[in-house]
């Protein structure tokens, strides 16, 4: 029989010999094969590490892991982690086992508990959603192990957890999709304001850069905005734990100086074997040092320190914020409701994520809920890839027709980018239409496979299925790539989604993709 208990100091051999046989000798988290590290775990109020244990043989053969109060308010979030069973006791419902056990033992202590499983090993996610945690964000290329890999998280609340929620969420159009996706998945109405308006905090004075000293540790802790009013950034750590503490672990703040005085810090825990920097606090006196120091610590990352990814946790509540990261470079990753505790009410969070590295990723084993919600979070980060591309040509594009600078880019921004080889078909006569394609290069010609007769070519700037997209009517046609082509891809729903949102922008598209009918329908007359 195989039960499950709480591990004591006496299993941390057999604990580390788990994690080497699951991880291998490249797990980027030394405290999991250091024996005093994980001792510390094992006996830490903070943390409860659990084994599963025969109790025939009395062998250890699975183990799992919550760590607690991992907030910086005591905010009553657990992190679900560590979830590892022998290769050799797999399909036993040991995993099944932990995860119940640890959930019985903590849910009265959590209002939200997360978990970030790994996409390499569906097992994890599959015990997650049975134990209805939900699929809230994915951060591509976060863990560094043999390659690096991307995490699903997921989250379940416990409790009044949700009726303790902040209503209305003010968001940019960036973190919209994701978030009513997250907020449905857990059961609630989605109730987001759109703020298309929200301007990012200005680029001003060059200040001087410095890492904190006990020097100015004095002068930071007097400024009081970001510290403790309308904070616009969460993390697991914060200024007013203390200087020793911060700094034992392994936490720095960089300062921003103007004329000596100290105006702004941004504190930021970093990974060298991971590398990776996480964001948990900033401080300002003024509004132009915040973009400053995001600016100075994302280059920082990017030219000094090889970090492939920074992870931020934004405030729902704060578009300026949002915009703010998204200029520099940052996009949603996932949408957590009620993760931070506030005076009397939960707040949204928004983990905002800068990649460094090329976007490659595989979903073909993610779960379908978590598939969704990597679609959702992975469109942004691609069509930022190609956005320079299609604003390049975008003026040349009769569909962009009309439109200013910013209408352009809101436009780009939900293209995605397709190559057809010669003799590829693009769609068939009498497939349903939920695309709209922008010939960027090439030519494509148009046939009705039914008399295998041509009807025309349609080349760059023009677009392909407009028609049956507005009509919502199957193809009448046939797309034939004659030479090697590009195309801009529209999704219906994302079109549907950005006209909804801004009816501007729609008038002016529609109105193009008229026009570009009726110039197809005169060519195919005179042929």
């Amino acid at each position: 029989m195989i039960i499950a208990r709480e591990a004591t100091s006496a299993d941390v051999p057999a604990i580390t010999e788990i994690f080497q046989a699951c991880y291998g000798a490249a797990y980027s988290d030394s405290r999991f094969y250091d024996p005093s590290a994980l001792n510390k775990l094992v006996i830490s109020d903070d943390t409860l590490v659990l084994v599963a244990e025969d109790n025939t043989t009395g062998k250890i053969l699975g183990t799992g892991s919550v760590i607690l109060e991992v907030g910086a308010y005591a905010d009553l979030t657990g992190e679900f982690g560590r979830l590892a069973v022998l290769p050799e006791a797999r399909n036993r419902g040991i995993g099944k086992l932990l995860m119940e056990e640890r959930l019985r033992l903590v849910e009265s202590r959590l209002q939200l508990g997360l978990i970030e499983g790994r996409t390499a090993h569906p097992y994890t996610l599959k015990i997650a959603e049975r134990h209805r945690f939900t699929p809230v964000g994915f951060l591509p290329l976060k863990w560094q192990l043999q390659n690096r890999e991307s995490i699903v998280l997921l989250a379940r609340h416990f409790g009044n957890a949700l009726e303790l929620r902040k209503n209305h969420p003010r968001l940019i159009p960036e973190a919209y999709p994701l978030a009513c996706l997250a907020l449905e998945r857990c059961g609630v109405r989605p109730d987001a304001i759109v703020d298309e308006e929200a301007a990012a905090y200005p680029a001003g004075n060059i200040y001087s850069l410095q890492e904190l000293t006990t020097e100015g540790y004095a002068a930071l802790l007097r400024i009081e905005r970001g510290r403790v009013r309308n904070r616009e950034i969460f993390g697991p750590m914060r200024l007013h734990y203390g200087l020793f503490l911060v700094q034992a672990r392994k936490s720095r703040y960089l300062i921003a100086r103007e004329n000596g005085a100290i105006a702004g810090a941004v504190g930021f825990i970093l990974d060298p074997a991971e590398k990776v920097v996480r964001v948990f606090e900033l401080i300002s006196l003024h509004d132009d040092v915040v973009r400053f120091l995001l600016s100075e610590m994302e280059r920082l990352c990017r030219q000094e320190w090889q970090i492939c990814y920074i992870e931020i946790d934004v405030s729902a509540y704060s578009p300026r914020m949002q915009r703010t990261l998204v200029e520099i470079g940052f996009l949603p990753a996932a949408y957590v409701p009620a993760l931070v505790f506030h005076e009397v009410e939960r707040l949204d969070a928004i983990k905002m994520v800068r990649l460094l590295v090329p976007l490659q990723v595989e979903l073909t084993q993610l779960t379908p809920h978590a598939r969704m919600v990597a679609e959702t979070v992975l469109r942004p980060f691609k069509s930022r890839s190609i956005l320079p591309r299609i604003a390049q040509v975008a003026r040349e594009l009769p569909i962009f027709g009309g439109l200013n600078t910013e209408q352009i880019s809101r436009l780009a921004g939900v293209c995605t980018v397709s190559t057809f080889a010669p003799g590829t078909i693009l769609f068939r006569e009498g497939d349903v239409s939920d695309q709209l394609h922008v010939v960027l290069d090439g030519n494509v010609e148009i046939a009705i496979e039914t008399t295998r007769r041509s009807v025309g070519f349609v080349s760059r700037g023009e677009c392909l299925g407009e028609l049956s997209l507005l009509t919502h009517a199957h193809h009448s046609a046939t797309a034939i790539a004659q030479t090697e082509v590009e195309t801009a891809v529209l999704d219906y729903r994302d079109l549907a989604e950005l006209i909804r949102l801004r009816p501007d922008i729609g008038i002016q598209i529609y109105k193009n993709l008229a026009v570009g009918v009726g110039e197809k329908l005169k060519r195919a007359d005179l042929s």
